[in-house]
């Protein structure tokens, strides 16, 4: 019996998102924020993709589609294996653009149409375990419905949704992301079967037809090489993101003992922030956490890791 390849992977994801509009049109209805059934995308065409600059240490793992809508709505769909701070910046980047150059010399800026980011983390950022789903738009401070349409970005971590039981509006969402997230998985030991897993996840034809497209025996031996040499790629770079994490860390704590030992005890904030610990160690953290900002971790992350709060990491 054949086994599903990982959805995630470049040559799978760009067969099912990047070949098929009526899978993309109803996987975009499924897990973009949209408010009522107005707002569904009815038929899309595909855009060319554009070169953005590459983020240092994740060069591979960034797979993205671009669409329109009948309206002209833009959508730019990345399916991202992992985070660093730069990602933010750009799907930023990215989204901005595409909304800019919709216009020509001289025509009217009441021709702009809205452009949705979706982002698909393999990865997490926000230290809150319970929230999968972030949709950013631009809001009025202490109004937040006051809205200016234009950019819209939603990013899902992957790695933290648990739903089992949805609720009826949500189901289609849910099929959507457990398919992302585990039909590489069916079929392996203490996961379900192909064939309940395509019973399950199976809810409506574009979901079936994507299952049927992720199957191995669709793939050449070249592709499935090529399938293999990006999760080869995706190691390496989660690899080497890891050792410089932890090369900041160690590094960082080695200076700032020796330090510590030249110039005896730190002062003030430093030392409250130390809790206690000499002036080495404190300026230890401090090192490895310019290091891992250096890196594009996010604040959260760092204060979480070396104890630092979000003010004091902003100065670094």
């Amino acid at each position: 019996m054949t086994r599903f390849l990982d959805p995630r992977s470049d040559i799978v994801f760009k067969r099912i998102f990047g070949e098929h509009p009526e899978i993309l049109r109803e996987f975009l209805n499924g897990v973009l924020p949209f408010e009522s059934e107005s707002e569904f995308i009815v038929s899309l065409e595909y855009l060319p993709g554009e070169q953005v600059p590459d983020i240092p240490l994740i060069k591979n793992s960034i797979v993205d589609v671009r669409c329109k809508d009948a309206s002209g709505r833009q959508f730019i769909v990345e399916m991202q294996m992992a985070w660093t701070n730069a990602f933010l910046q750009r799907v930023l980047f990215n989204t901005s653009k595409a909304y800019v150059r919709q216009l020509e010399k001289g025509e009217r800026y009441e021709m702009l149409c809205p452009v949705y980011g979706l982002s698909i983390l393999d990865d997490t950022y926000d230290p809150d375990p319970d929230t999968y789903y972030h949709d950013y738009r631009i809001v009025e401070s202490g109004k937040p419905e006051r809205v200016l349409e234009g950019l819209r970005l939603v990013f899902i971590e992957l790695p933290k949704y648990r739903e089992s039981r949805p609720k009826e509006a949500r189901k289609l969402r849910w099929a959507w992301l457990k398919f992302l997230q585990e039909a590489g998985n069916a079929g392996t030991q203490g996961h379900a079967t192909v064939e309940e897993f395509r019973e399950e996840v199976g809810i409506t034809e574009p979901l079936r037809q994507a299952l049927t497209i992720a199957e191995e025996c669709g793939f050449s031996p070249a592709q499935l090489e090529r399938y293999d040499s990006f999760w080869d790629a995706v190691s390496r770079e989660r690899t080497l993101m890891s050792a410089k994490y932890n090369e900041g860390i160690a590094e960082g704590r080695a200076e700032g003992r020796a330090e510590g030992r030249a110039e005896g005890r730190v002062e003030g904030e430093t030392r409250g922030l130390a809790m206690g610990r000499s002036e080495g160690e404190a300026l230890g953290l401090l090192k490895a956490a310019a290091g891992m900002k250096a890196l594009g971790i996010e604040p959260q992350a760092i204060a979480q890791a070396t104890g630092l709060s979000i003010e004091r990491i902003s100065e670094l």
